[in-house]
């Protein structure tokens, strides 16, 4: 029992470590946003052919060095081609255009091409659509789990089972913001992943709880 003791003390220590770490971090140089959500600039080229994108992949290598760049085809006959990176200066789009005219032996003018601003968007537009459905599943489950449970104690199976759901999810950011993980397409399945393993641990532990009890009473 004195092992255990000593082994729950030093994993609360280490989530606790973690946690501080990631509010530190998160209040100081915030999360590392994907590319696709934040702030960024971009621009269209229209080649007038198909192309490949690994072709594209060199030349933006060559121009923008190691800045994460999104390349996709844009129209239906995959003649044009959309470029965004985070910041793209008018020496870079005119180095750009001059390489995709050599390239393609076309003859694009850098004054001709507009570069769109895109502005980013924020982690909580990204989750709030989440929200109601994930706030109204957790308040239906933990309903059915006090219901369940409740030979338990419902006081002990309620504050468990909250305190469970948000330490684990503090931790995930925590460590989102730490390791510097991308925050974008993932971060909601990492959340539901993380959640459903929160909630197996505690149904898991709950029933062993309840078939001592039981057990007991015979």
């Amino acid at each position: 029992m004195e092992k255990l003791t000593k082994k729950t003390k030093v994993i609360c220590l280490i989530l606790a470590i973690v946690i501080i770490a990631g509010i530190v971090i998160m209040a100081t140089i915030g999360f590392n946003i994907e590319l696709s959500i934040k702030r960024n600039d971009r621009v269209e080229l229209y080649l007038e052919k198909d192309f490949e994108i690994s072709d594209i992949r060199i030349i933006t290598n060559e121009v923008f060095g190691n800045e994460p760049v999104i390349i996709q085809k844009v129209e239906v006959f995959g003649d044009t081609v959309g470029i965004t990176v985070g910041e793209i200066t008018d020496e870079q789009k005119q180095q750009l255009i001059e390489k995709v005219n050599e390239k393609y032996s076309l003859e694009l003018s850098a004054d001709t091409i507009e570069t769109e601003k895109i502005p980013n968007e924020r982690v909580l537009d990204l989750i709030s659509p989440y929200i109601f459905a994930f706030s109204l599943a957790s308040g239906l489950i933990l309903v059915y789990m006090l219901l369940k449970y409740k030979k338990i104690g419902m006081v002990n199976v309620l504050i468990k089972t909250i305190s469970a759901i948000v330490i684990t999810q503090a931790v995930l950011f925590s460590a989102i913001a730490i390791t510097r993980i991308p925050v974008g397409r993932l971060t909601i399945p990492m959340v539901i992943v993380v959640y459903l393993g929160t909630l197996f641990a505690l149904t898991h532990d709950y029933e062993n709880k309840l078939a001592k009890i039981k057990e007991e009473s015979k």
